[in-house]
């Protein structure tokens, strides 16, 4: 007698545990507000429910802190196992984030603090001149 499989062809599984398995929440029910807030969308389909079923092939669109995460679906877990594990079902489609720009700020030499009495009146001095 064979054993059925876990996960036959054709299988699906509930949006909410995917995300959940795949470790983009911490709990099932952070991953259920997701889906409730009508912030997710399955294959460019706005979902609003944390049942909706999801098979591999299907593409997840979802904000993550700042960013927003396009992920295609490769593999259904059996359970929510190490982030390895969690890694393999899923690709990531994200577009690539630009880098921020922190040259725009003056930078201090480190330990510079505050500036000196004596450097304090040579600036009001160059302040009063550009008048």
């Amino acid at each position: 007698m064979a054993v059925p499989e876990k996960f036959p062809d054709g299988a699906r599984l509930r949006i909410d545990k995917w995300l959940w398995h795949a470790r983009f929440f911490k709990s099932r029910t952070l991953s259920a507000k997701l889906a409730a807030s009508g912030k997710l969308r399955v294959n460019r389909e706005v979902v609003r429910k944390s049942g909706y079923t999801v098979k591999p092939g299907d593409v997840l669109t979802f904000p993550k802190g700042k960013d927003i995460r396009v992920i295609e679906i490769v593999g259904l877990g059996e359970r929510r196992g190490p982030a390895a594990e969690a890694q393999t079902l899923y690709r990531d489609l994200s577009p690539p984030q630009p880098k921020q720009r922190t040259e725009a700020v003056a930078k201090r030499d480190q330990g510079a603090g505050r500036p000196t009495k004596n450097e304090r009146r040579a600036i009001e001095r160059l302040r009063n001149r550009s008048l």
